[in-house]
């Protein structure tokens, strides 16, 4: 039920905001980006992961990686992925389809800056072939998501200068 859960997260908080359902998968970056006709940076991954003693939910920019130390630096500890079993168990969302909407369990959300360079985003919404397209801004209104640093820099592709 988890992308109903999302449906009804958005006809409560958000009716103008429309699930998209796709044949295709969209359960990575490259298939979402793809499905979506979006660049792959446009897709806001959701990470759950763990920091410490806490479960946390980390939406950034498709192609961003976590950076360790500035995890360890914002939530004091180092960044441990949970498994898909512990992912579904805390998101109520399986593995690709993981969003910050229609969570099963409260859980603190924050968004990456890496997401705020663009004026739409496409996070999935709660399985592996729907999403929804937003404005990064409204996606952290509706989630009560909290703005952090916690990504690597995207380096220049050296064959490309």
């Amino acid at each position: 039920m988890s992308l109903q859960t999302v449906k009804d997260f958005f006809a409560a908080k958000a009716p103008d905001i429309h699930v998209i359902e796709t044949e295709q998968s969209s359960a990575t970056v490259p298939l979402a980006a793809l499905a979506h006709g979006v660049d792959p940076d446009q897709i806001a991954k959701s990470i759950c992961v763990r920091a410490g003693d806490d479960v946390v939910l980390i939406v950034a920019s498709g192609n961003s990686r976590l950076d360790n130390r500035k995890f360890r630096d914002r939530f004091g500890a180092k960044p441990r992925m949970l498994g898909a079993e512990d992912v579904v168990i805390q998101t109520g969302h399986p593995v690709g389809g993981v969003c910050p909407f229609g969570l099963a369990h409260p859980l603190p959300v924050y968004c990456d800056q890496s997401l705020r360079k663009f004026d739409l985003v496409v996070p999935a919404a709660g399985a592996i072939n729907a999403a929804v397209r937003i404005a990064p801004e409204r996606m952290a209104e509706l989630t009560s998501a909290i703005w952090v640093d916690v990504c690597q820099e995207k380096q220049a592709d050296p064959d490309q200068q």
